[in-house]
């Protein structure tokens, strides 16, 4: 008989999650080793990576190390999997999460008629040719073991266009805000990386997947978080926790028969 709970045990598996010290993957990484995977964070602050593995590998009883590496390098790409193999082992599920908001808060929030185009590249280097190269290079490896799972996280604004609206008034960490049109193109970009990746290595027995956040609570003022929360069914912003059990599913042999899907954490809004 089928045991549905031994379905999301994750023993004997090697998670490697990038930006895996930051606000969501740090709570992907936990939630992964809670359930029994070995863990690989990837993360440019090594010290944040490291200090992050040493404490779940206390509090879970798994493998796990901290790495330092930049995923738009295609060189460094390839010296962090030879880092890991050697130290852990293959990687069997592969959370590609990194991304960046480039090197100024200032030059990411510039409106559209403004926008500098080296910030635009460099940005589209991280979320679109990073998710790639990790994806090729992991992928490749896991076609040849002739299993394993992607998990490639997008953003609602890859899936929706932002409203506007909401940004009259609104604030993050002090200053004015709004959504780039340079993430809302790069996190599309990784919904459609995700179907056609998972088309090309299905026969292979790897699952790709983005998994999609909505709006999570992280420096926000009180004036966005209530316009945001006016536009969600459920009537608030998402919790950073509550984006961790799709990702867990999605690793996961419970979700076997489910591969080239975006898989939607976002309280509703897309349903309106």
């Amino acid at each position: 008989m089928t045991s549905y709970r031994a379905l999301f045990d994750l023993k004997g598996r090697l998670a490697l999650i990038t930006g895996g010290a930051g606000i969501l993957g740090r709570r992907f990484a936990a939630g992964l080793a809670e359930h029994g995977a070995d863990i690989a964070i990837v993360d440019l602050d090594k010290a944040g990576a490291e200090a992050l593995a040493a404490e779940l590998a206390k509090a879970h009883k798994v493998r796990a190390q901290g790495f330092a590496a930049d995923i738009a390098d295609p060189a460094a790409v390839k010296d962090l999997a030879a880092r890991v193999e050697s130290a852990l082992g293959p990687v069997g599920i592969l959370m590609n999460n990194a991304a960046s908001k480039g090197p100024s808060l200032d030059a990411f929030f510039e409106p559209v008629e403004s926008f500098d185009w080296a910030v635009w590249r460099e940005i589209m280097d991280v979320n679109l040719g990073g998710m790639f190269l990790m994806a090729q290079t992991f992928g490749a490896r896991m076609a040849e073991q002739g299993a394993g799972s992607i998990i490639q996280t997008a953003s609602i604004y890859g899936h929706l266009a932002p409203d506007q609206r909401i940004y009259e008034g609104s604030e993050y960490l002090g200053r004015p805000i709004n959504t780039p049109a340079v993430y809302t193109a790069s996190k599309g970009g990784v919904i459609a990386l995700t179907r056609h990746l998972a088309t090309y290595w299905g026969a292979k027995g790897v699952r790709v997947n983005a998994l999609t956040p909505g709006g999570v609570e992280s420096g926000q003022n009180d004036e966005f978080k209530h316009r945001y929360a006016a536009r969600i069914p459920l009537g608030r912003m998402a919790q950073g926790e509550e984006m961790v059990g799709a990702a867990i599913f999605l690793a996961s042999d419970a979700s076997s028969y489910i591969t080239g899907q975006n898989i939607v954490v976002d309280g509703g809004l897309s349903a309106w």
